[in-house]
This record gives C-alpha cells, structure tokens and sequence, in this order.
C-alpha cells in the first residue's frame, strides 16, 4: 500500500514528466489513456485520489509544447469522460450504493468522513453540488454516488453533471494549453501542481474547520 502512495505521489507531482512519456510511447493510444483515467477518478467511488486538475493542467501544457495530441479533440473526449464517469458512479450508488459501502475494503477508502462532507455540500448548495464537486477532490468522486443513493432526480443530475464537466475540463486544460508553457511555470511545475492541489482543497478544509467550531460550540 505504501509503495502506491509513493507511486502515486511521484506521478502527481511529476506528471509533466510521466505524461510526455506517455505522449511520446503511445501517441494516440493516448487518448484512451486520458479518457480511462479521467473515467476512473469519476466512476468509481473506490478511486478518489487520482490527479484530475493536475491531469488536465498537463495535459493541456503539453499539447501547446508538442502538439502530439489534438486540443480539438481532446477537451470534448474528456468531457465524455466526465460525463460518463459521472453517470456509472452516480448509478452504482442508485442501486447498489449501500450494499457496496457494507464491503469492508471499500469502507476504508470512502471514509464516512467524505460521505458526510459531500451530503453538507448537499445540504447548503442543493444541485448545485454536482457543478462545485467537480473542482474539489474526493468530493468530486464521491458526489455522484451519494447522489445515486439519495435518489435525484437523474435528469437533473445530468444536466448539472454536463455543465460541470465542460466546465471543468475545458477551464482547467485551456489554462494549461495557454499558460503552461511560460517561462516561470515551467521552472516551477512541481510547484505549480501543489498549488493547483491546493486551491482545489480549500473548500474541504474550510468544510472541516467550520464543523469542528460548530462541534465545539
């Protein structure tokens, strides 16, 4: 387990460096590969702790340095993902949502904590959640199964899921496409990337400090 995280931690924070290697090894094989991780991080409620903003800020970094891959075609398969990443997870938790969180593995990767911090989202944005989840992490993986287990309507899922993964896709790899490839954030990827981590986390951590003074008081 801990050489994961090792592992994973590496890919975070040098994803520049895994995701030109990818390019260059499997040039449009890379696609799919895009796709499967981006499906993953949003389908499957088990796999909240892949690099979604930072895959994206990359990503769009290297097609304007390479030009391996097409932003045209990129940005709308993407958003597919999302999309239908979002759907598979948010069915998942409609029909067997509680049957999968009484597997005792899958109850030590989504911790009751994210539960509780994703149903407070609910409760003080409503809908609107599915839009804001996109940006947070873990929270983003979580939403559409919590969703699914309360029941929303799925057509107002989906038009908040749709809305929030062009958003989300398109912002955060356009940002990269534009901006990645300046002098000083080059330099500085890796601490571009742990910025990035943590402006997507502010929210949780605002979320957890604010129940914690509640509780107190």
């Amino acid at each position: 387990m801990m050489e994961f995280i090792k592992m994973l931690f590496d890919f975070v924070l040098h994803i520049d460096k895994h995701l030109a290697t990818i390019f260059t090894n499997y040039q449009e094989l890379s696609y799919a590969i895009l796709f499967l991780i981006i499906f993953v991080e949003t389908g499957l409620v088990i796999m909240p702790f892949l690099p979604g903003d930072s895959l994206l800020f990359a990503t769009g970094a290297l097609i304007a340095s390479t030009g391996t891959l097409n932003i045209y075609i990129v940005i709308p398969l993407l958003i597919l993902a999302a999309i239908s990443g979002d759907n598979s997870n948010y069915f998942i938790g409609r029909y067997i949502g509680e049957r999968v969180l009484k597997i005792k593995w899958i109850s030590k990767i989504v911790k009751p904590e994210y539960l509780v911090r994703t149903e407070q989202y609910f409760e003080k944005y409503g809908s609107r959640t599915v839009v804001i989840a996109r940006f947070i992490p873990i929270v983003r993986t979580v939403t559409p199964f919590v969703a699914g287990v309360g029941e929303m309507k799925y057509f107002v899922f989906l038009s908040y899921s749709i809305i929030g993964a062009c958003l989300w896709i398109s912002g955060l790899t356009l940002l990269g496409y534009f901006f990645g490839n300046l002098e000083i954030v080059k330099n500085n990827f890796e601490i571009v990337v742990l910025v990035i981590i943590g402006i997507s986390i502010l929210p949780m951590i605002y979320q957890l400090v604010k129940s914690k003074v509640v509780k107190r008081g």
